[in-house]
């Protein structure tokens, strides 16, 4: 798995650069009075939404593309769930969706991803590079942790008042985590060194 994430460190660049731009969105919306880069709230929410399924897409590639040793179902499975959060948001938007919904896809890619990078974690401690072991350790339990938050707002034990915003937040504090996480990920990864045989 680990080599096929190495050959593919660029898509998973690509994906943290996208991970990135979308919890800019999500964080900008709040502070501001109308929609971002776009007339409109809906046709925020597609922008949101087309960059979500382009990540999704290559969060899938990264998974799967070129795979001798093994793909990452972890990772796949996250790009699938992302994919699936980016076509609500484009497609769906007339329709009404369930805050359950969006919850579930945000718990399925926190809990794949904090996987992967546990996983991360413990190879790079067999290799004896503690430095990245912690971080990806870190990073991987700070993704495991949106999973409450997440249940507690799909369960509607957290109250969304108008004007609060704190999907909004939520939405953008899991981004934030997911970029880190991929782009830190990419720039190891492109260190072949650390994955050579130990």
């Amino acid at each position: 798995m680990i080599q096929t994430l190495v050959r593919n460190w660029w898509l998973l660049a690509l994906c943290g650069l996208l991970h990135a731009a979308i919890a800019a969105m999500y964080l900008v919306m709040p502070a501001t009075d109308g929609p971002v880069l776009s007339p409109s709230w809906v046709g925020t929410l597609v922008l949101v939404g087309k960059l979500a399924m382009a990540a999704g897409a290559c969060t899938i590639a990264a998974a799967i593309w070129r795979a001798r040793n093994g793909s990452s179902w972890p990772l796949a499975l996250n790009g699938l769930a992302l994919a699936a959060l980016g076509f609500i948001q484009f497609a769906l938007t007339r329709f009404p969706v369930s805050i359950l919904v969006v919850s579930v896809l945000i718990i399925v890619m926190a809990v794949t991803i904090g996987v992967l990078e546990l996983r991360i974690a413990r190879d790079f401690r067999r290799r004896h590079h503690a430095g990245d072991a912690w971080f990806f350790a870190l990073v991987g339990l700070l993704s495991l942790s949106v999973v409450l938050p997440s249940l507690a707002l799909g369960l509607r034990w957290i109250r969304l008042g108008p004007g609060s915003h704190v999907d909004l937040l939520w939405l953008a504090s899991y981004f934030v985590f997911a970029a880190i996480g991929m782009i830190a990920l990419a720039v190891r990864l492109h260190r072949r060194d650390a994955f050579l045989p130990a």
